[in-house]
């Protein structure tokens, strides 16, 4: 797998797991490419439109370490648009996101 299909989600403010002497700061996780499985029960669409919903339920099974929903409904806004897109990027093949990343290359 390329580093384009496990992507690591630095967040800006970290997730606290537990309470007291064992909590535990998530700071970052990384995401694996979803396979069919992975998005069961979901529309496509939400997720690509980084619904709250679809990502509550769908980042838990691919991400790792693996994020909670509960603990995705915590999330800051910032932090949450960024798994949302990192997760649309997903459902882009390599041939389209070659030809915009060719299209946006200024030229001098």
């Amino acid at each position: 797998m390329s580093n384009n299909d496990m992507p690591t989600i630095e967040l800006d403010y970290p997730i606290i797991r537990g309470t007291g002497d064992k909590a535990k700061e998530i700071k970052e996780f990384t995401l694996r490419r979803p396979m069919g499985g992975d998005l069961r029960g979901q529309s496509l669409i939400d997720i690509s439109m980084a619904k709250v919903d679809a990502i509550a339920v769908v980042l838990p099974r691919i991400s790792n370490p693996v994020i909670h929903e509960h603990e995705v409904r915590s999330m800051d806004a910032s932090d949450l648009m960024d798994v949302g897109l990192t997760i649309a990027s997903f459902f882009t093949k390599t041939k389209f996101q070659s030809q915009a990343e060719t299209a946006h290359t200024p030229t001098v």
